[in-house]
């Protein structure tokens, strides 16, 4: 029985130790396969006896060597060799609690790998000695290769001599070079976690520059930026956006580039091929590319082109010397008398020219050409001799005598060979445009004389309603009489008083007057409507034209809801919503406000709806057109817009029954013209004021006026 038993006990144990012997197999299997598929190798080191047992093995070969304290010694590089030795060592001394070490080892093929070797002592005999050891060898070549190639990027960064910053998603400063400290300063740890900025630009800036970069990934412009010693430099400034794997933004490098040097030499480069050396002015080519740019720009230029009388004697008697000094004497000389926009050019030899940028006002031209004149004409005092040159001058007028710089310096040419005939002179360019500069100069010295003498005066032509034939208004019309040249007409007059800016002046004295002759009507009872005063593209430019308005209206205690502004169709269209603004500002003082010549512009019907507008004027030119179909149905639509958009309608230049008509037929309110009445004088206008009152008086159609 007790040998049953033992059999039976034997038995289970045999299945015990199978089924252990199994699961060891099962769990070493498993331990294989990890390690496996980590790419780690697994190492055993028995240190008694040197036998080490691998997994997966690479790199260990036969140990073939017991006397060297490292197994495998011979398989390290001989470089990394003192480095492994000493980090095992510490590790059995117990200074760490595991032994790791990067070090190249030789595989099977004899090739050097980068491996990062870990391990530990797991058992120790009575005497505290190491018995055995464990750990795992990784392949890490590539992550080597990473590692010194973004050591490779970074010493590069950091040697870059352009400053460079490193920002993350949110754009808070994350690392710098230290080209960044050097333009800008400081410490390191002073800027690290700022948000970004650049010194100088406000808030809304930077916004703008982060929705372009969200647009574009990059964004690139130079800037004007301050360095350590506050000296404001011109900065390129460069930002672009790095993603992750998945398209992600993970940060944003900035760069700032110094241009300093850069624009030295290119400044420097400019001047020596585009200055003259012997004036200091800029020469021939440097002419043709500027005139070139001023070409397409859709203003007036003027070209004023000289040369000296008889420069060649000087050179031929004095020599080159003497006379390339007086040349620079010279140039010193006249670059005084230049206006800032303008430019004094070297054309070369002893020809100059003198570009005026936006102008074409020949008052502001013959002044200058008269006082380069006048310089040149003073004596120079060089090498005990005293030179007395003279000079002529040919001038043409952009775009009138020329489109490009070649033609207008040929005909400058030309206009000044012709004024040398006479002797220092100045010359247009031809004798048409010649005569008609200097009946433009006449007229503008009368104009000047005519606002200090009061030869400006108002005229008055009537507004009457269509349907009753009652005064309704009337509108102010300037006229220019003058003692000896009698009435100069407003069509000659006014686009010269709006090329020199005298239209100002003459406008506010016609408001003044209108202001005054009406203030004096309405305390006689005889008018009680507005009075219409045309508003030039000039003084509705004005930033005080409230203010002056204000004033006049003020000195001549009349309420402004008596005055009416006509505004031209184009002055209101050059800058609409600007001109919004200004016309709002008016309304907002009672005063009407008129679009004059309505239909000869480009007016946007989608602007004309947010002008604050009370009338719409007619012109006359479509009036005239009104005997045919086409011309009719013109007006027909443009008082059908008017209507609309709730505004009183006025047709001007109405001369003829037949006209006064077909305007009645198509609703048309308020007309002036010759039909009732031609432009009175104050006291002429007066009278008829008088003779309304009478009739209105005696029960006859009166005046009524139209609010």
């Amino acid at each position: 029985m007790a040998f049953f038993l033992f059999s039976i006990y034997l038995l289970y144990s045999n299945t015990k130790l199978k089924r252990t012997q199994v699961a060891l197999q099962l769990s070493e299997q498993r331990l294989k396969s990890t390690v496996e598929g980590s790419g780690d190798t697994l190492w055993d080191w028995n240190i008694a006896t040197g036998e080490v047992v691998r997994i997966n093995d690479r790199y260990m070969m036969p140990i073939g060597e017991k006397a060297h304290f490292i197994p495998n010694a011979h398989l390290i590089h001989p470089q990394d060799l003192v480095l492994v030795d000493r980090l095992l060592k510490q590790h059995f001394s117990e200074k760490t609690a595991f032994f790791e070490a990067s070090y190249r080892l030789k595989d099977s093929l004899n090739q050097y790998h980068w491996v990062l070797d870990r391990g530990k002592i797991i058992e120790k005999d009575n005497n505290l000695n190491p018995l055995r050891m464990t750990g795992t060898i990784r392949d890490i070549s590539h992550l080597k290769s990473t590692e010194e190639r973004l050591n490779l990027f970074a010493k590069c960064v950091e040697s870059l001599t352009d400053a460079i910053a490193i920002y993350d998603k949110q754009f808070r400063l994350v690392d710098l070079n230290p080209s960044y400290l050097v333009l800008f300063g400081g410490r390191r740890e002073q800027y690290i976690g700022n948000m970004f900025s650049l010194p100088g630009y406000d808030e809304r800036y930077i916004n703008q520059v982060k929705v372009s970069l969200k647009e574009t990934e990059h964004w690139q412009e130079e800037l004007r930026l301050r360095n350590h010693k506050n000296t404001l430099l011109p900065i390129e400034v460069t930002i672009d956006e790095i993603k992750n794997n998945h398209g992600q933004i993970t940060n944003y490098v900035v760069v700032y580039s110094d241009l300093t040097e850069r624009k030295k030499a290119e400044s420097q480069l400019h001047n020596l091929s585009n200055r003259d050396r012997t004036t200091g002015l800029p020469n021939r080519n440097l002419f043709f590319t500027n005139l070139k740019k001023l070409a397409h720009q859709d203003t007036h230029h003027a070209l004023l082109v000289f040369d000296l009388d008889n420069f060649k004697k000087i050179n031929d008697s004095l020599g080159h010397q003497l006379g390339d000094s007086l040349l620079a004497k010279l140039a010193m000389r006249l670059s005084k008398l230049v206006r800032q926009k303008d430019t004094l050019y070297r054309l070369g030899g002893d020809e100059f020219a003198l570009v005026m940028a936006g102008t074409n006002d020949i008052h502001t031209i013959t002044r200058a050409a008269k006082q380069f004149l006048a310089a040149i004409a003073t004596p120079f005092k060089m090498a005990n001799h005293e030179l007395v040159i003279t000079s002529s001058v040919g001038i043409v007028l952009f775009p009138d005598d020329g489109s490009t710089p070649e033609i207008l310096l040929k005909n400058a040419d030309t206009a000044m060979y012709h004024a040398k005939q006479k002797g220092n002179h100045y010359l247009f360019f031809n004798d048409s445009m010649n005569e008609q500069a200097v009946k433009r100069l006449q007229i503008e010295n009368l104009m000047r004389f005519g606002l200090k003498e009061d030869h400006f005066v108002v005229y008055y032509q009537p507004k009457m309603d269509i349907k009753t034939g009652r005064l309704v208004g009337m509108e102010a019309l300037v006229r220019f009489i003058t003692p000896k040249k009698g009435i100069i007409s407003p069509g000659v007059f006014i686009p010269i008083a709006e090329e020199t800016g005298q239209i100002i002046d003459i406008g506010e004295v016609v408001l003044d007057k209108a202001c005054k002759d009406v203030k004096r009507w309405i305390d006689q009872d005889l008018f009680d409507g507005r009075v219409a005063v045309n508003l030039s593209a000039k003084q509705f430019s004005l930033p005080d034209l409230t203010t002056r308005i204000d004033i006049i209206l003020q000195k001549n205690q009349l309420p402004s809801y008596f005055l009416e502004l006509e505004i031209t169709e184009g002055t209101i269209m050059d800058d609409p919503k600007e001109a919004i603004s200004i016309m709002r500002s008016l309304t907002a003082r009672g005063i009407h406000l008129a679009i004059d010549d309505f239909g000869t512009g480009y007016s946007s019907l989608a602007y004309l709806k947010q002008f604050p507008l009370n009338t719409l004027k007619v012109d006359k030119a479509f009036v005239d057109d009104m005997v045919s179909e086409r011309g009719r149905n013109m007006v027909d639509s443009i008082v059908t817009i008017a209507h609309n958009l709730d505004l009183h309608v006025v047709a001007e230049g109405v001369e003829k029954a037949e006209q006064l008509a077909a305007l009645e037929q198509l609703n048309c309110q308020t007309i002036q013209g010759y039909f009732y009445s031609k432009p009175l004088s104050a006291h002429e206008f007066t009278a008829f004021l008088k003779a309304q009152k009478q009739r209105e008086n005696e029960n006859q159609p009166h005046l009524k006026v139209v609010n």
